[in-house]
């Protein structure tokens, strides 16, 4: 964006920001775009995806077909390209590039990040530490691979989000089962499955990476480690900022992201997910935007510093500011916050929320609705937002007040709850 010039968003010199899938992160980018003066366009597979419902423009399709891409995008001519998701054309975006298109953070990044295998090897060759790992393209292979790995172990598959296509493996029973999950429920593919061995780690944590151009350099620059839990299936529960780890840890846990990133290259905020023992750390993945655990962040960081404003702000060029912490490049928060997810307890069309006085009657307590129109079993509605002075009471109240929340739909008018269907223990 020469000189930092901004037309207005709906004149013919306008800025055009093009999200290719718009569910809840997108949704969030688009509006911190907007309030920035861009033209936001949101392209997804369903009609009606969360970010179409607040874009100045929205287009409705096969994401993975490089036909109706190459359509919608020579049509608008966007001067950024921002992958939401994993289940779109990849190969397409090598092409685009070719031809001047401006893909966030760049197609190589975007190509390697959003597929297991070549994440994990790009990663290896850092020479950052991974858990072990092998792939499986067969029942047969994925029995000999988890038996090798030990139980526990994760069978993923090899492109996927959100945990869709993942399990843990508890024993020898389970895999069969994560093999049918893997090829049912990735949303990109399982055409290839990656086991990896179990790490007692002490805490899982989202690193949020921001890589902006300062002085016509690429500068590094983080935020506060987001600490967080998963379920079973590999989805996150709950999230919250800061994470309980040591100084070491913490300048480890910057030092491994920035390999990570600094190996991808582009523009942008990621999302590197790691694992910390102790003073240890080891890398698992990095997604090429922002990640859902970092929604924290909508609280915790300053009004217009979400990862999702810090994302529009470094792929347009404008200026992050950032504190000097450990050596290291950081992103203040304003205060301790936590987030907790909203999980639909039953399927249907239309869900309606209940429940909210109660829920939201506690200082320092909002929500966050997506606006789905589709609701089936475990899936992420919304989340609650928590802060307090003491991170661990802001992720007990996150989570009292998520469970508070009911939710019916057209086919199942009954008020239900996400408790109805988990006997959760808190952990911290």
């Amino acid at each position: 964006m020469k000189r930092n010039i901004l037309f207005s968003p709906l004149s013919a010199k306008s800025t055009k920001i093009m999200l290719l899938g718009a569910g809840e992160l997108g949704k969030e980018v688009i509006i911190e775009a907007m309030r920035l003066g861009f033209f936001t366009i949101a392209v997804d597979r369903y009609e009606g995806a969360p970010g179409q419902q607040v874009a100045h423009r929205a287009y409705t399709g096969n994401l993975k077909d490089a036909g109706f891409l190459r359509s919608v995008i020579e049509r608008e001519r966007p001067d950024y390209i921002v992958p939401e998701i994993e289940a779109i054309n990849l190969d397409l975006l090598f092409d685009l590039e070719k031809e001047g298109f401006n893909v966030i953070p760049n197609a190589k990044a975007t190509y390697t990040a959003m597929q297991r295998e070549r994440i994990r090897e790009m990663i290896v060759k850092t020479g950052v530490p991974v858990s072990e790992y092998a792939y499986a393209a067969s029942l047969q292979e994925l029995r000999k691979a988890c038996k090798k790995a030990g139980f526990p172990c994760w069978v993923k598959a090899i492109q996927d989000s959100s945990g869709s296509g993942s399990s843990k493996v508890m024993s020898e029973n389970d895999i069969e089962k994560a093999y049918e999950k893997a090829h049912l429920e990735a949303r990109g593919s399982a055409d290839k499955l990656i086991v990896e061995k179990n790490i007692d780690f002490d805490l899982e944590v989202t690193e949020l990476v921001i890589r902006h151009r300062e002085n016509g350099a690429i500068k590094t620059s983080f935020c506060l480690p987001v600490g967080q839990y998963q379920t079973r299936g590999g989805d996150y529960h709950s999230s919250w900022q800061m994470a309980e780890i040591s100084e070491s840890a913490e300048k480890k846990v910057y030092e491994v992201a920035k390999k990570v990133t600094d190996a991808l290259g582009g523009v942008g905020v990621f999302g590197c997910e790691l694992f910390v023992k102790g003073d240890m750390v080891w890398a698992n993945e990095c997604s090429p935007r922002p990640h859902d655990t970092g929604m924290v962040t909508f609280v915790s960081h300053q009004l217009g510093f979400s990862e999702a404003a810090l994302h529009v702000r470094a792929i347009t060029g404008l200026p992050i500011p950032t504190k000097k912490r450990l050596g290291f490049d950081v992103v203040p928060i304003i205060t301790p916050a936590a987030s907790h997810v909203i999980l639909s307890p039953i399927t249907g069309f239309d869900p309606g929320y209940n429940n909210l006085t109660n829920a939201l009657d506690e200082e320092g307590v909002t929500i966050l609705l997506f606006g789905k129109n589709e609701a089936h079993i475990n899936r992420r509605m919304g989340i609650v937002l928590a802060t307090d002075p003491d991170v661990q009471k802001a992720k007990k109240k996150a989570e009292i007040a998520a469970h508070k929340i009911e939710i019916a739909t057209r086919q199942n008018p009954k008020w239900q709850s996400q408790t109805s269907r988990e006997k959760h223990i808190f952990k911290k």
